[in-house]
């Protein structure tokens, strides 16, 4: 057997050695699953795991490669990878780079080779936790000192969200949106030009009075990583719009919705992260299958005393997953309708979204 290149230490004190591959750094970051099949380039590329490094259910990555055309931001931010087996000779015709390429590009740690199934056991029962990717020489004491040292970041919108205006336009469009970036996925902009709508995607401290002055038919709020009630500048901006113009959230967007609407929010133990979620949608009975990624959720207790109704709840956890306000044509959901990677159960939504504007 080949000598271990790699290893994790998570903040339990347990450690699991691997092999390297991508960027050849250490890193500290939270480790969380994912229980997806596919879609690991735009998991890789989703700007809410700023920070976090994902633990992959599934056992083989990396055999499809990664492909120009299915990025969801132009620099990914993920904090690092733990993979079973990693393949690094793709097949697949459209591949242009492997994973491995491009973590190391972006500067990103991984390590194959490792127990997923236990370590997904235990993030499941003791929680989301810390967790170093390290030299497999590093004594354990020293990769703990580093671990209780490490305190998570509360600037991750402020570093992903653009920071000047920018515009994804389609033609002949029946509507101008402006989408508030606080880590917006791409397929959130090419599912609402393919709708007919210009959007406008300005950072996330815009203010009210400068969204407003678009003069635009709708808004967005956008997915995002890391505690809602951090990014105040979004949930100002929230209520002085909502009434005013018809607002549309998703993931981080219906969290920042409910804060701004006097709701609560509360971190998960550990998050919902995949593409298997089943949600209820409570006005049409139907239970959509759902792509998740978040570790906090809005307290159905606190609702009750907001004027926002709850329309989608989840059947694993009856966890909030929609939620809206006729009066002020605002609606959101905690789920990714955009589909990259799928389901793509929740994609009526946008059309949703149109209507509201319509009306």
């Amino acid at each position: 057997m080949k000598p271990y290149t790699k290893k994790i230490v998570l903040e339990n004190g347990q450690e699991f050695y691997g092999y390297g591959f991508g960027a050849n750094r250490e890193a500290i970051n939270e480790i969380v699953f994912n229980t997806s099949m596919v879609g690991y380039q735009e998991i890789l590329s989703d700007p809410s795991y700023t920070d976090q490094m994902v633990v992959m259910t599934y056992p083989l990555i990396g055999n499809y490669g990664i492909t120009d055309e299915d990025y969801e931001t132009k620099f990914p931010t993920l904090g690092g990878m733990i993979v079973r087996e990693y393949n690094d000779l793709p097949s697949n015709f459209r591949y242009t780079k492997t994973l491995s390429e491009v973590l190391e590009e972006y500067n990103i740690p991984a390590i194959s080779g490792v127990d997923t199934r236990k370590i997904t056991r235990i993030i499941r029962n003791e929680g989301s936790q810390k967790v170093l990717i390290t030299n497999p020489e590093t004594p354990l004491e020293t990769a703990m000192q580093k671990i209780l040292a490490y305190e998570y970041p509360t600037d991750m919108v402020a570093r992903v969200s653009c920071k000047k205006r920018w515009f994804s336009r389609t033609a002949n469009h029946s509507f101008d949106i402006i989408a508030i970036d606080c880590g917006i996925k791409y397929n959130i902009i090419r599912l609402m030009n393919q709708k007919g709508c210009n959007v406008t995607i300005v950072p996330y401290n815009t203010t009210a009075e400068e969204i407003l002055a678009f003069k635009p038919d709708g808004v967005f709020l956008s997915n995002g990583p890391g505690d809602p009630e951090m990014v105040t500048p979004v949930i100002e901006a929230i209520k002085k719009l909502r009434g005013k113009v018809p607002i549309f959230g998703i993931c981080l967007g219906l969290q920042m919705i409910g804060l701004a609407y006097g709701a609560k929010s509360y971190k998960m133990k550990f998050g919902h992260r995949g593409g298997n979620h089943p949600v209820k949608d409570l006005t049409t009975g139907k239970i959509h299958i759902t792509s998740q990624n978040h570790s906090y959720a809005i307290d159905v207790n606190s609702l009750k005393e907001t004027d926002l109704e709850i329309t989608h709840i989840n059947l694993l956890d009856n966890t909030t997953e929609g939620v809206e306000c006729k009066a002020d044509k605002v609606f959101a959901v905690q789920y990714h309708p955009e589909s990259a990677p799928g389901p793509q159960d929740s994609v009526y939504l946008f059309e949703r979204f149109i209507e509201m504007i319509k009306g």
